[in-house]
């Protein structure tokens, strides 16, 4: 199959619970799908205890390496704040952040309060990257289930892959429980949605 293009570097973050791992699975089969040759890896770190956890993919003719080094990332898909803050430094100078509007307060070791960071998106766009932020969570749930949120995400991410919707649509059906089908579909036409909304406050990279 020829592509239009030479492929791209991703990198999925978040916590444990949030999907991460699903979206890179099925933004992998995409790659896959139209052609590419993928291949993907990821940390799971304290998943289990809300920790971070992080996902490399890479697509192209031909890939070698899985891991994608710091500032050659494309795009940085983050279904928390933090994490998008957390790995931004892999991401290419005008390379693109799509963050959840969500804040998790890491887990305490201590009786001490824990300093969350404020203005996030605002810092990363002053460092010179592309910044799409969507309430992924209130979407998701509006449409039935707060768990779609990462599908949300995705389809938010996806145009800027330069992967046609009918790759994600595909991979989708073959991967997904029937029964959670119709509704990941609805989240990934909604994240597209949200995308086309908010493309005019995404400044131009350098």
């Amino acid at each position: 199959m020829n592509n239009n293009h030479d492929g791209k570097n991703l990198l999925f973050a978040g916590v444990g619970g949030q999907g991460i791992l699903l979206v890179s699975e099925l933004a992998a089969r995409a790659a896959i799908h139209a052609g590419f040759d993928a291949k993907k890896t990821e940390v799971h770190g304290a998943a289990q205890r809300g920790g971070s956890v992080v996902s490399h993919v890479r697509f192209a003719p031909k890939v070698y390496s899985p891991l994608s080094p710091a500032g050659e990332v494309d795009i940085l898909l983050s279904l928390e704040k933090l994490e998008a803050l957390r790995w931004a430094h892999y991401v290419r100078d005008g390379g693109l952040i799509v963050i959840n509007d969500e804040i998790r307060v890491p887990a305490r070791l201590t009786d001490k309060p824990v300093d969350y960071p404020q203005n996030i998106e605002q810092f990363l766009m002053s460092k010179g990257y592309r910044i799409v932020c969507v309430d992924a969570n209130s979407v998701a749930t509006e449409l039935g289930n707060y768990r779609a949120a990462n599908t949300v995400l995705m389809g938010a991410m996806a145009e800027h892959t330069g992967l046609g919707d009918e790759h994600w649509i595909a991979v989708m059906k073959e991967s997904l429980n029937p029964k959670l089908l119709e509704l990941n579909l609805k989240a990934f036409e909604k994240g597209k949605e949200l995308l086309v909304a908010t493309h005019a406050k995404i400044p131009n990279p350098k």
